[in-house]
């Protein structure tokens, strides 16, 4: 995948549990820095197919490729210009830590 097809600047967030600073705890969402490069199209039922093969997928709205990120899993979200997506499934490219390719759901 060339570089030039990753021009959507996302941030990817895990769930986390902080202090709440009263002596408890809260969920949340944190941020995985830095902030990252990908590209990101609608899902087709080709897409699905084609992909599932090699990874555990749900359902997806959205496609999402870019540089593998290990730190992303199914329990992650991403934020992209207000819009939140739920990771519902990923494949490491080739298995080779170089590309990645994530199952979305847009939610509202």
């Amino acid at each position: 995948m060339g570089i030039g097809a990753l021009r959507h600047v996302v941030v990817f967030q895990v769930p986390a549990t902080v202090a709440d600073g009263d002596g408890g705890y809260t969920d949340t969402w944190i941020d995985l820095d830095p902030p990252w490069f990908v590209s990101i199209r609608p899902a087709s039922v080709h897409d699905l197919e084609r992909r599932a093969a090699g990874t555990v997928t749900a359902t997806a709205t959205h496609v999402i490729a870019g540089r593998y990120r290990p730190d992303v899993g199914l329990d992650a979200r991403m934020i992209f210009d207000g819009r939140t997506f739920l990771i519902t499934g990923v494949q490491n490219v080739d298995e080779r830590g170089i590309d990645g390719a994530w199952f979305a759901v847009e939610t509202v």
